[in-house]
């Protein structure tokens, strides 16, 4: 990463308007956050589900991909997930449906289509699910609660779930006017901002735990006392450095990639001559990227979510609090490993993040299309036929990266599971945030990458001429 070419390409007007442009579309969705849903008693609601949000996994996990959205009750408090799921369901079509498949191939017009009918699935998407938390909260939350929004009208509800699904798709909008710029994927940075803005909250936990020295404090060698917790202290340290090595392997994971080389034959028009050079083809571990994580992520939160809504029905309650409790992400106190269903949640994960990061593989790198344009500009690559061979070739290469990429991607994903389980059952700690750190750290490393990488491109294509 050259970050003195990315400083010069500041000095560059549409460069510059491309960066403030990012920078101004996260302040707005972080101002988003903060605007509560249109109910009557917006404080005390916000206190009510706040305190019932902390009391779960699943929630304290929602809230986290919102950025704190779930406890503030924020207009954007469905969040990216209909998008998301309409995605899903489109590229799914895309593959099912041959005249889809024919419009992807048409190049930007067919795509832009396609991304057109995204959006429109995901507005009754966005809807549903804002009925659905409308739904859960009166039946759940405020059943319990002694708070005056409970006399709130049915107009007031359905001002509730019309803003919930605007914010949706206006956070939609403001992730694809991302995507525009250029400089980073819109969906994956919006997550990440989310992500990052609760940073604040779990360093102020951590060090207020810290600085709590009522069971003690922390002894150097006899020598003199630290006015520290000890066992936060050395959990920390552990984690830090836990940290610190999931890191690195995240960074070598995401920059590694098979480099083949491109021949090009060559071709005489006249007195000219074509060809005869040298190219690369690099090809990711990891073409998906983060992807697969959020995928993953978003569809596990689903059973859970429908568990919520069988439980306030209240006639399938033993379904909806199974559903719950098999679909909630565990934590330290209850991933014990005591029964099977305790491995169901990690179990799905690891499955789901290796199949998405084929599925998403097999979208944005295409063999078939890439083989025909190698063909078509007189390439080859040496030892293998082009056309079908070339496409054989490219399809096996990919096969084999992602299947090691996968399984890398799935067993971090599933570390931390391993880790609440062992400070738990054998040191006897309980941190049941380890396993949301943990996904958060995933995508905050791998989302930062990706987005200094297309930044550092776009710097690069703009001081080119400094370069002549």
């Amino acid at each position: 990463m050259n970050w003195k070419t990315i400083l010069k390409s500041l000095k560059n007007r549409d460069m510059l308007k491309r960066v403030l442009a990012l920078l101004g579309i996260i302040v707005v969705y972080r101002f988003m956050a903060h605007i509560p849903v249109p109910l009557a008693s917006p404080s005390a609601l916000k206190d009510v589900v706040a305190n019932l949000v902390s009391s779960t996994d699943l929630g304290g996990f929602l809230n986290l991909l919102s950025g704190g959205a779930l406890t503030s009750l924020s207009i954007i408090l469905v969040g990216m997930s209909p998008f998301i799921t309409a995605s899903i369901i489109t590229q799914l079509l895309t593959k099912a449906i041959p005249k889809l498949e024919e419009l992807h191939k048409d190049g930007e017009s067919g795509r832009r289509k396609i991304n057109q009918w995204t959006r429109i699935v995901a507005v009754p998407l966005a809807i549903v699910q804002s009925i659905a938390y409308i739904y859960i909260l009166r039946q759940t939350v405020l059943a319990g609660s002694t708070t005056t929004a409970l006399d709130s009208s049915l107009f007031s509800w359905v001002v509730a779930v019309a803003a919930m699904t605007a914010g949706s798709i206006i956070l939609m909008w403001l992730g694809e006017l991302i995507t525009e710029q250029g400089i980073s994927n819109g969906i994956s940075l919006i997550i990440f901002a989310g992500i990052i803005s609760r940073l604040p909250d779990n360093m102020a936990t951590i060090g207020k735990s810290l600085i709590d020295t009522t069971s003690g404090s922390l002894s150097v060698f006899g020598w003199f006392t630290l006015p520290v917790d000890p066992t936060t202290f050395w959990v920390s340290l552990a984690l830090i450095v836990a940290g610190i090595v999931l890191l690195y392997v995240l960074v070598k994971i995401n920059e590694a990639q098979r480099i083949i080389t491109i021949n090009y034959a060559k071709r005489v028009h006249g007195n000219t001559s074509y060809g005869g050079i040298k190219s690369i083809l690099p090809i990711k571990l990891l073409s998906a990227n983060v992807i697969p994580i959020i995928f993953a992520v978003s569809f596990l939160s689903l059973p859970a979510f429908v568990g919520q809504i069988l439980v306030a029905n209240g006639k399938y309650a033993a379904l909806g609090n199974n559903l719950i409790s098999w679909f909630q992400s565990p934590s330290a106190g209850s991933f014990t490993g005591a029964t099977w269903q305790a491995f169901i949640y990690p179990v799905i994960y690891f499955i789901l993040v290796i199949l998405f990061t084929y599925f998403y593989t097999g979208i944005v790198f295409n063999s078939d299309e890439i083989a025909e344009n190698l063909q078509k500009q007189g390439g080859f690559i040496e030892g293998v036929r082009p056309g079908m061979q070339t496409e054989k070739y490219l399809s096996k290469i990919v096969n084999r990266l992602t299947l090691f990429g996968s399984l890398m991607l799935g067993l971090i994903a599933v570390m931390p599971f391993a880790g609440e389980y062992i400070l738990y059952n054998v040191a006897g700690i309980s941190n049941s945030s380890l396993s949301i750190s943990g996904t958060g750290l995933l995508i905050v490393v791998s989302v930062a990458l990706e987005s200094l990488r297309q930044l550092n491109s776009r710097a690069l294509m703009v001081t080119y001429d400094e370069y002549k």
